[in-house]
């Protein structure tokens, strides 16, 4: 993947933090924009659905695998894969620890965005891909496919962007 960026989003359980390719972004925004307002990862990840296909499956599944071989007590398993992948190829993850609160602030390639459910805050520790508006479009896809119908979004007022420019 080369043209990837750190997400991590926090929501009431938690920080999950994953790599995805950069156009991810507009979709990401754009579920934040929904009328469902998401407070779970996986509402989240639901409502950008039709932009990203098959995001939230990847996500759900790599969180699954996670779950499956960390525990509270053991966190072996996630500091070996850290370890071991170059950080664009990171498994998706859950912030457990100071060493993967870290990593999941740290830019990959283009950058790091925290989108933070609880608080509606969007934040571009660093994201050289594109800046994010209040108002954009993004390319509806089918059977992940892009289509010629494009959806358009507004972010609600209590949503706020830090920094509101992206960064060089």
């Amino acid at each position: 993947m080369r043209d990837v960026m750190r997400f991590t989003v926090v929501d009431p359980r938690g920080r999950v933090s994953f790599i995805a390719p950069c156009s991810t972004l507009e979709a990401l925004v754009a579920a934040c924009a929904s009328e469902s307002q998401p407070r779970t990862v996986e509402q989240f990840l639901k409502a950008a659905e039709p932009f990203v296909g098959d995001l939230a499956e990847r996500v759900l599944s790599g969180l699954a695998v996670f779950d499956e071989h960390n525990s509270p007590t053991n966190y072996r398993w996630i500091h070996a894969a850290l370890d071991y992948c170059l950080p664009q190829e990171a498994p998706v993850f859950r912030v457990v620890d100071p060493r993967t609160e870290e990593i999941s602030l740290s830019p990959v390639r283009a950058g790091v965005v925290v989108f933070n459910l609880l608080a509606k805050r969007i934040v571009q520790l660093q994201n050289t891909y594109s800046e994010i508006r209040r108002k954009g479009r993004v390319r509806v896809l089918r059977n992940n496919q892009p289509t010629d119908r494009v959806h358009r979004y507004e972010l609600p007022e209590d949503w706020s962007l830090v920094p509101s420019r992206a960064t060089p």
